[in-house]
C-alpha cells in the first residue's frame, strides 16, 4: 500500500544526497572544475549501464502499444508544458527577449531521471517493467527537448539533432533494439551482466549527488524574483501534474506507463533548460530561479501527488 508515510519515506532519500552533494559544495569537497567529468561519467557509462540493465529481459518494452504509447505521450505531454508556460509566462508579462522563451521551457519540462528512478525504485520495487517503460518514455522526453526545446529557445533556428547521441539516448535505442531482436538473450546473465548491474547502481546516487552541488552554485548565483518563483511553481508542480494525472487515468495504458506518468507528474523542473538558456543567449537566470523554486516546494508537493495519485488512480 502507498500509504502516505511510505511516500514521504521514498523521497527522502533522494533530497538527502541532494543536500549532501551541497554540503559537500560548501565546504569544499567537490570542486567546480570537477563537475564537468563527474557528469561526463555519470551520463556516459553509470546511466547506459542502468538503462541497459533495466532493459535487457524486459519483455514488457518490447510491446509495440508501450513503445508507441510512451514515446508519444512524452512528446505530447512536454510540447502541452511548454505550451502553458508560454501562456503563463504571459501572464507573468514576460515577452520576447524578456525571458519568455526561458520560463516556457524550464517550466514545462519535468526532471526525466535522476529524481523520477529511485523514486519509482521505492514505490514499486517488485515491479521489473516499470523501470524500462520510464526509460522508453525518457526517449521521447529527449526527442522533444533536443528539437522543440531547440527550435523554441533559437527563435525557430536549427535543430541541434546531434545532441540526440548522448549516452542515455543510445543505451535505450540498443537496448530495444535488443529486446525486439531478441538479441538480449545472450546477455541476461553471466559476469558481464553483473559488472553491468554494478556500475548501473551507482548512477542515480551519483547523479543526485552532484546534482545538489550544482544546485548550491544556483541558489548562490541568482537573486531571486517572487514572481517568477510563484509562476513557475503554479505551472510545474499545479497545473501540468493534472494532464499528467488525466492521462494515466483514462488512457488505456499498461499499469506500468501509469506509474511512470504519476511520477512525472510530481517532479519538479530539469537542469538542461538552464544549459539550453546558456547555449542559446536566453535568461539562464529565469531558469535557475524556476529549477530552485520547483525544487525546493518538490519537498512537499511530491508526496502529496504521489498520494492523491494513488487514491484517484488504479496502481
Amino acid at each position: 500500500m502507498l500509504s502516505p508515510l511510505v511516500i514521504v519515506d521514498s523521497v527522502l532519500p533522494v533530497f538527502i544526497l541532494m543536500i549532501a552533494g551541497a554540503l559537500a559544495r560548501r565546504v569544499g569537497l567537490i570542486r567546480r572544475d570537477e563537475d564537468d567529468a563527474i557528469m561526463r561519467f555519470t551520463i556516459h557509462v553509470l546511466f547506459p549501464c542502468f538503462i541497459l540493465d533495466k532493459l535487457l529481459g524486459n519483455r514488457l518494452v518490447g510491446e509495440p502499444s508501450v513503445l508507441a504509447w510512451g514515446i508519444s505521450l512524452a512528446v505530447l505531454l512536454i510540447v502541452l508544458g511548454i505550451g502553458g508556460g508560454w501562456l503563463a509566462g504571459g501572464v507573468l508579462g514576460l515577452g520576447l527577449g524578456t525571458g519568455r522563451r526561458t520560463f516556457a521551457l524550464a517550466s514545462g519540462v519535468q526532471n526525466w531521471g535522476y529524481t523520477a528512478i529511485p523514486v519509482l525504485a521505492v514505490l514499486w520495487p517488485n515491479d521489473d517493467g516499470v523501470m524500462g517503460v520510464l526509460f522508453v518514455h525518457n526517449l521521447g522526453v529527449e526527442i522533444t527537448v533536443w528539437s522543440v526545446g531547440v527550435w523554441l529557445m533559437a527563435e525557430g533556428g536549427g535543430i541541434q539533432w546531434r545532441k540526440l547521441v548522448n549516452g542515455p539516448a543510445v543505451a535505450i535505442i540498443l537496448g530495444l533494439f535488443l529486446v525486439l531482436t531478441g538479441l538480449d538473450r545472450f546477455a541476461e546473465a553471466g559476469s558481464h551482466r553483473v559488472a553491468l548491474h554494478w556500475l548501473g547502481m551507482g548512477a542515480f546516487p551519483v547523479g543526485i549527488f552532484i546534482t545538489g552541488a550544482i544546485m548550491m552554485d544556483l541558489v548562490t548565483a541568482e537573486r531571486p524574483s517572487p514572481r517568477i518563483a510563484l509562476g513557475s511553481i503554479a505551472v510545474r508542480l499545479l497545473l501540468l501534474p493534472i494532464l499528467f494525472l488525466a492521462a494515466a487515468k483514462w488512457l488505456p495504458i499498461v499499469v506500468e506507463l501509469k506509474r511512470v506518468l504519476v511520477v512525472q507528474a510530481a517532479m519538479p523542473s530539469a537542469l538542461t533548460p538552464v544549459l539550453l538558456a546558456k547555449l542559446y543567449n536566453g535568461r539562464p537566470a529565469i531558469a535557475v530561479q524556476v529549477v530552485i523554486a520547483t525544487t525546493a516546494t518538490c519537498i512537499i508537493t511530491l508526496p502529496l501527488v504521489l498520494y492523491l495519485a494513488k487514491q484517484w488512480i488504479a496502481l
